[in-house]
């Protein structure tokens, strides 16, 4: 028996069955990317023209993109299954940070309805724990009633609404806030500010950001008072004040859909956006189990948490 099939083999914490029969779990390998590429482009593409909305990702060829990134991370840890030999679903878990973080998780449409998405939630919900990860987290699309339901028999509280949202660059500029790139010994006064705001780091983000040449700083009166790892749907960004927000996302070079990733219950940061000409493209849940402390300052969201 593998590690995996050992994880998966005992009844999940919400006492539902993880591995149906005639399902094989096991973790994704590179030459799994492009048919997960694919799964994963047309299960978001199916669920969104279901609910009248466009897809996630434009193509298979960025869908396939995003599969190579988190396939060929070692900070990403991921499960395929399989029935008949055939790949129908893959999910990760970030592992990169103190809290743990699920998604995507993609089912391929023929395979829909058959508990392959609860089985994968399980084994990624089985290597939280063994990892001792304090905290579990993900960032669930609002009209997808059904895994909503799956999350939280499997634990999973609501904690946060968000907004996706997108529009064109704002080109701000806010007198006194500079907005510039990030620089090696900028590193630990991001991660302080994210333990001060979220109650954890995300250093395993923070740092490959830094070494790419994507992590932007705003400094005010000669400190950093904010950070953002990108501005977009995978980013996230920690700020002092919603003032150091705004010029992280005046800043930005582009918002394209599906954008930055607001909470809405950040009312301020919500009204700024909107009347800036940015747009919602659909709302999400942050969905958590284990340790969640309430967040003390401004901040986005990614597609993790």
């Amino acid at each position: 028996m593998s590690a995996l099939e050992a994880l998966t083999s005992a009844p999940s914490r919400a006492g539902i069955e993880l591995r149906p029969a005639g399902l094989t779990l096991r973790e994704t390998v590179p030459s799994d990317i492009t048919e997960c590429g694919r799964i994963l482009y047309e299960a978001f593409a199916t669920l969104a023209a279901e609910h009248g909305f466009p897809a996630d990702f434009p193509n298979v060829g960025v869908a396939t993109g995003c599969m190579r990134g988190l396939v060929t991370n070692p900070g990403f840890y991921g499960v395929a299954a399989e029935r008949n030999g055939r790949i129908i679903g893959s999910a990760f878990l970030d592992e990169r940070s103190t809290i743990a973080a699920i998604g995507p998780v993609s089912v391929d449409p023929s395979a829909q309805d058959a508990r392959v998405g609860r089985a994968l939630m399980g084994a990624l919900l089985a290597r939280a724990e063994t990892q001792r990860a304090p905290g579990v987290r993900l960032v669930q699309i609002s009209y997808h009633n059904r895994s909503l339901s799956l999350y939280a028999k499997l634990g999973f509280d609501v904690r946060e609404t968000f907004a996706a949202m997108y529009g064109e660059a704002l080109h701000l500029e806010l007198p006194g806030y500079e907005v510039r790139p990030a620089r090696p010994e900028d590193e630990a006064a991001c991660n302080a500010l994210c333990l001060r705001i979220h109650g954890h780091d995300r250093a395993g983000e923070v740092r490959p950001a830094l070494a790419k040449g994507k992590l932007r700083v705003v400094e005010r009166l000669g400190r950093v008072t904010g950070y953002a790892t990108g501005i977009g749907y995978f980013h996230h960004a920690v700020a002092e004040t919603n003032d150091d927000l705004y010029a992280l996302v005046g800043a930005a070079s582009r918002i394209d859909r599906p954008g930055i990733v607001v909470p809405l219950s950040n009312g301020d940061l919500f009204r700024w956006c909107l009347a800036h000409g940015l747009r919602v493209f659909f709302v999400m849940n942050l969905m958590a189990i284990g340790i969640y402390q309430q967040p003390r300052g401004a901040y986005l969201a990614s597609v993790g948490y």
